[in-house]
């Protein structure tokens, strides 16, 4: 990790537009697209890994790490519209104009509608870990808005180095949801997800254009070469879920073994590895 981590500090700081967003790497292109409460950085340790053989970029999403937030009319729509034109504006900012979409959590909900409704961006998809199929529930709704309302990993956020060292506050922060084993979850991707918080983001805007999104009435309508990815043991997005888009895209299911809800950050090996096979396949 030591070693990803040192390569991730090499990647470039763009901007397009209001969006900040990371690139490295060269070849075909390669979106790298975080979950909710997230940033760039979550993929700091699977980043490197494709950036040897893709140019891979990565971005905030709006409202996260050091992208503006969506404006007063964008946040009111409650819709993922925003966040794929967000995204897309990288690929114009980059002279591209298509990438494969690698999405996890929220992300992956993002790429799914980009898939649909910008097909012509959108050169391959995968969805690792996404939301939408037993999260589009009225409890879903509330715990959500909690969450964006409340905010709880604020406290962890400031402390984000201490928390993130110890494995008993990882067990405490990560446990039961995040990993499969916050013990074992090293220390720098563990930062890495706290380091979300700490940014402040706009939870609340991306949480309600989660919940009244409904990707099952978007999956059948994807085209583009897509693979699933998910953590066998997820709790929080459960595996079951995983199964329900692999059918309805007509995809593969890989799940990775001892991996909960962050396996971009407990497994990036595998994720990476992954990835690759499945875009040297697509071609």
């Amino acid at each position: 990790m030591t070693e990803s981590k040192r390569d991730w500090q090499d990647l470039e700081e763009r901007r397009a537009g209001p969006v900040r967003y990371f690139a490295g790497g060269t070849g075909e292109p390669v979106l790298l697209v975080h979950g909710l409460g997230g940033w760039a950085g979550n993929w700091q340790a699977v980043a490197p890994l494709l950036a040897r053989s893709y140019l891979v970029l990565v971005p905030d999403l709006p409202g996260h790490g050091g992208s503006e937030r969506l404006g007063r009319k964008e946040r009111g729509a409650r819709s993922l519209d925003p966040f794929v034109e967000a995204v897309c504006s990288v690929l114009e900012a980059e002279g591209t104009p298509s990438a494969a979409w690698v999405g996890h959590s929220f992300g992956g909900l993002v790429g799914v509608h980009a898939a649909a409704c910008r097909p012509e961006a959108v050169r391959a998809l995968v969805v690792a870990a996404a939301p939408g199929i037993s999260s589009s529930s009225k409890l879903a709704e509330l715990t959500l808005t909690a969450l964006g309302v409340l905010r709880p990993g604020r406290v962890a956020g400031r402390h984000s180095a201490r928390a993130s060292a110890s494995p008993v506050l990882r067990t405490v922060l990560f446990g039961g949801w995040g990993a499969a084993d916050p013990r074992g979850l090293d220390p720098v991707a563990a930062k890495a997800f706290l380091d979300g918080a700490r940014q402040k983001p706009d939870t609340l805007t991306a949480g309600r254009a989660l919940v009244v999104s409904d990707p099952r009435l978007e999956l059948e309508r994807i085209t583009c070469p897509r693979l699933c990815l998910w953590g066998a043991c997820d709790n929080w997005v459960p595996l079951a879920d995983g199964f329900e888009y692999a059918r309805r895209l007509r995809a593969p299911l890989r799940a990775i073994a001892d991996c909960g809800h962050l396996l971009i950050g407990e497994r990036p090996d595998a994720v990476a590895a992954a990835v690759e096979r499945f875009l040297e396949a697509s071609r």
